[in-house]
């Protein structure tokens, strides 16, 4: 197989990238700067924006699978906010436009999305977590935020974008991934793990809202069978089938780290908090519970449905990676 991965040098596309390139798949990477990466991977340049000799790569590629877009890890700032939206809405468009123009265009186009697209939990009148049939998509929930809002409008143009594409011949499958944790450093399992060593991994402002989040081992499962089954089309909630409260995930993790300390934070000591780490609180008090109902119907089965081994695996993996080896 070929695939293509624009904004593939991120933390899920080095999953994908070790995966497929595994496999013994013909691996290219589109990225606005020129990186070493893995072994038999190719690195190609493209600016995101416009059209250009990149698009040649699409040229009787099997799959493409955009995960182009500017991180979210960083202050919601009206700048950084809005190229939150610009990048992810101009590269999902000069992608589809891309695929439009190849005679021979890739069967299958996976764009990442987001499980911020729902209502925050808690404005549910029915107590149910958000699926794609009967999810909720947020934007209009009282008491809160009003860039949450915009996070919501991010995402909904992000979608569009990619339905409005004309690729009649390419499936497109919009992926609403909900937090990826993987052991790797510098990704949200890192992050929250240095929080629970240190002892500041405790409730915040009562931790009642739920975390949506998926192990990195099955969004690679998950995304070679989306690329396989050809009868799935559209949103796709990309997550674990049990979310659990903020207060249950800190609770494991510092388990799975041996740590016992646990001071819990108000809502405004974690907007300060995350004012110092260069982020926003929005990740820590937004309740995401959202599930994946179209893979679990289609009979995907995870490898790491529950939080609590799955935090134990990643924390061992993690700490073998940190372990310098000795040679001699």
């Amino acid at each position: 197989m070929k695939i293509v991965l624009p904004g593939g040098t991120g933390q899920v596309g080095a999953l994908l990238r070790r995966a497929f390139v595994s496999r013994g798949a013909e691996v290219v990477v589109l990225s606005r700067r020129p990186e070493v990466l893995e072994p038999g991977v190719r690195h190609v340049l493209w600016d995101g924006r416009t059209l250009g000799p990149w698009t040649r790569e699409f040229e009787g590629a099997d799959a493409v699978v955009n995960l182009a877009g500017r991180t979210v890890s960083c202050r919601y700032t009206d700048a950084n906010l809005r190229e939150m939206m610009n990048s992810r809405i101009d590269s999902t468009r000069v992608v589809g436009a891309a695929i439009a123009e190849t005679r021979e265009p890739p069967r299958v186009w996976l764009q990442m999305s987001t499980a911020t697209i729902y209502a925050d939990a808690r404005s549910r009148p029915d107590d149910l977590a958000h699926d794609e049939a009967n999810g909720i998509i947020g934007g209009e929930e009282p008491d809160v935020p009003l860039y949450w809002e915009y996070s919501v409008r991010i995402a909904r143009r992000w979608e569009q974008a990619q339905a409005d594409s004309p690729t009649p011949r390419t499936r497109q499958v919009a992926l609403r991934a909900a937090m990826v944790m993987t052991p790797d450093r510098g990704g949200v399992f890192d992050y929250l793990s240095g929080m629970a060593r240190l002892g500041v991994g405790g409730a915040v402002a009562g931790g009642h809202q739920y975390v949506s989040w998926i192990h990195g081992d099955d969004v690679v499962r998950a995304v070679e069978f989306l690329l396989a089954r050809d009868d799935l089309d559209g949103p796709v909630n990309l997550c674990a089938p049990h979310p659990v409260p903020q207060r249950e995930l800190m609770r494991d993790l510092r388990a799975a780290w041996g740590s016992r300390v646990a001071v819990p934070a108000t809502a405004s000591m974690a907007r300060l908090g995350a004012f110092v780490l260069g982020t926003d609180a929005e990740l820590l008090l937004k309740s995401r519970r959202v599930v994946p109902g179209r893979l679990l119907d289609a009979g995907f089965t995870f490898a790491h449905p529950r939080w609590r081994p799955a935090a134990a695996d990643l924390a061992s993996r993690a700490r073998e990676l940190r372990t310098p080896t000795r040679s001699g």
